[in-house]
C-alpha cells in the first residue's frame, strides 16, 4: 500500500506524506511515552525527522513541531548555552526567511525553570513564528493566529492490562520529583496522619540533590514512608501505580499533567488541586476518579480522598478515556500540519501581493 493510499484508508483523502521535524530526540528507553505514542499515531501519514540543531539548520522539512522549545538552547555550561542560543538565533532567521510552518504544542504555559534574558527573547521570537498552536486540553486559552485542540492521549495501550489489586492504605506520588510538584507538602501531611495503616510511596528521580535529601530524611523519620528515587522502567512504574489505593499529586502549578492521565489509564483515582483542567478531566472520565480539593493539602483532605477512592469498588470499574484514543490524535495532528502549511503559503502570497501593490503605487 502506498502512503497516499494509507491516508485514504484513514479518512484523510489522497493527501501526501509530510516531513515533520519533531523537537525531540530519537526514542530511547527513557523517552516520554507520550512522544513515542505520538510517533506511532502519525504513521504512515508523516515522515519524522528527529531534532538536532544541525539537522534543523541544514535539512529540508515541511513543518517543524515544537514541544518544549526552551530545551533547544539549554546547556550545563555557560559557553555551551551561549553557542546553542546563537545557533537557535540562526535557525529562527532561517525559518523566518524560508517561511517555514511552525506548530507548537502547549505542554506548559511557561517553562518550569526560568532561563536568562537571551532565552526569553528567543522564545518570544519563536512564538511569533508559530502559525498553529496545539492545546492538549480544552481549557487552555486559545492563541492567535489559530489553535487546535488535540486531547492528551491515554496510556492504556502502552501499559496493557494490570491484574494487581491495590494495597490497602497505599498512597503514591510518582514522576520526576520537582519543587513545583509539592512533594515536601505531601511528606509533611503524611507526618500529620495518625493512621498507622497508611503508607506513602514516592517513586521517581529527584530534580536535584536537595530534593533527594529531603525525601530520604523523611523516609528515615517515618517508617510508613518509602521511596524509589530513580528512573524506573515501565513494568516497575505500572506495578507501583497498580498497587496504590490513591495517587496524590499536590502540584503548586497544574495545567496539563501526563502523570494524571497515566494514573487514570491504570484505573487509579487521583487526588489533585482544583483547577479548570482538572475539573474538565473529572467531568470527562466519570465521577470519583479525579478527586479535587481547594486550598492547601491537609491530613483531612487526604483522609477524605482515600474514603472516596474506596467507594469506587477497588478497581472493578474504569474511567472513560474514549476521547483520548491515539488514532484520533494522529489524524488531528496531520490536519494541523496541513493547515499550518496552507496558512504559511497564504501569508506568503499576501505578502507578495502587498509588495507588488507598494511597488505599483510608487511607480505612479
Amino acid at each position: 500500500m502506498s502512503s497516499t493510499e494509507a491516508n485514504v484508508g484513514l479518512g484523510l483523502g489522497a493527501r501526501p506524506v509530510l516531513t515533520v521535524l519533531q523537537q525531540f530526540n530519537a526514542p530511547t528507553p527513557k523517552t516520554n511515552p507520550y512522544l513515542i505514542q505520538l510517533l506511532r499515531a502519525l504513521e504512515p501519514m508523516v515522515r519524522v525527522q528527529f531534532w538536532s540543531l544541525r539537522r534543523a539548520l541544514l535539512t529540508r522539512y515541511d513543518v517543524v513541531h515544537l514541544h518544549w522549545p526552551e530545551y533547544t538552547m539549554r546547556h550545563s555550561s555557560a559557553l555551551g548555552r551561549l553557542l546553542r542560543q546563537a545557533a537557535v538565533a540562526l535557525l529562527l532567521l532561517r525559518w523566518t526567511l524560508m517561511r517555514t510552518p511552525v506548530v507548537r504544542t502547549l505542554h506548559n504555559l511557561e517553562p518550569h525553570e526560568r532561563g536568562g534574558v537571551i532565552e526569553s527573547v528567543l522564545l518570544r521570537w519563536m512564538d511569533r513564528l508559530v502559525v498553529r498552536w496545539i492545546r492538549i486540553n480544552a481549557t487552555t486559552e486559545a492563541r492567535l493566529p489559530a489553535t487546535d485542540t488535540v486531547l492528551h492521549g491515554h496510556y492504556r495501550d502502552w501499559f496493557g492490562a494490570q491484574s494487581l489489586r491495590p494495597v490497602l492504605g497505599r498512597l503514591l506520588h510518582f514522576g520526576l520529583i520537582r519543587p513545583y510538584k509539592g512533594v515536601e507538602v505531601l511528606l509533611d501531611v503524611m507526618a500529620g496522619l495518625a493512621d498507622s495503616g497508611l503508607a506513602l510511596r514516592i517513586v521517581g528521580n529527584p530534580s536535584d540533590a536537595a530534593m533527594r535529601e529531603l525525601v530520604e530524611r523523611k523516609c528515615d523519620a517515618d517508617s510508613r514512608v518509602s521511596a524509589l528515587l530513580q528512573y524506573v522502567d515501565d513494568a516497575t512504574l505500572a506495578r507501583e501505580v497498580a498497587e496504590a489505593e490513591l495517587v496524590v499529586l499536590p502540584y503548586r502549578e497544574m495545567h496539563n499533567s501526563g502523570t494524571l492521565l497515566l494514573a487514570l489509564s491504570l484505573s487509579r483515582p487521583v487526588l489533585v488541586p482544583r483547577t479548570g483542567n482538572n475539573e474538565a478531566v473529572s467531568a470527562e472520565v466519570g465521577e470519583g476518579w479525579v478527586l479535587m480539593y481547594d486550598g492547601e493539602l491537609s491530613p483531612e483532605v487526604v483522609e477524605e480522598g482515600l474514603r472516596r477512592a474506596r467507594a469506587l469498588g477497588g478497581g472493578e470499574s474504569r474511567p472513560d478515556l474514549s476521547r483520548r484514543e491515539w488514532l484520533r490524535a494522529g489524524q488531528q495532528h496531520y490536519r494541523t500540519y496541513a493547515a499550518a502549511i496552507r496558512a504559511r503559503r497564504a501569508r506568503g502570497r499576501n505578502s507578495g501581493m502587498e509588495r507588488r501593490r507598494l511597488i505599483a503605487s510608487k511607480g505612479r
